[in-house]
């Protein structure tokens, strides 16, 4: 799966990353739904630090994002606004 994050760049997990990623996206919903801008922040930076663990990908990499994240300085008020009913993540 490749995963953008908005104003950075992209990242390509590994099918056995997968699980862990979905089990950070719901963290990070959870996070938002409760409306505790720390709890976001703090749950929203360990879904960021996971990507970047990741194989980073050159500009030159011309293929379509599966999945794209706010820039990494998102606010909860902003970030809901990107949310779908799955989340950031598209399962």
């Amino acid at each position: 799966m490749i995963v953008r994050i908005a104003m950075e760049g992209q990242y390509r997990l590994a099918t056995d990353q997968l699980t862990q990623l979905y089990e950070l996206d719901g963290a990070v919903m959870t996070a938002a739904k409760s409306g505790d801008p720390e709890q976001f922040e703090k749950r929203f930076t360990e879904l960021l630090v996971f990507v970047r663990s990741g194989e980073l990908l050159g500009d030159t990499h011309l293929g379509s994002s599966d999945a794209i994240l706010p820039p990494p300085d998102v606010s909860l008020a902003e970030a809901t606004r990107e949310f779908s009913a799955e989340g950031l993540i598209p399962s």
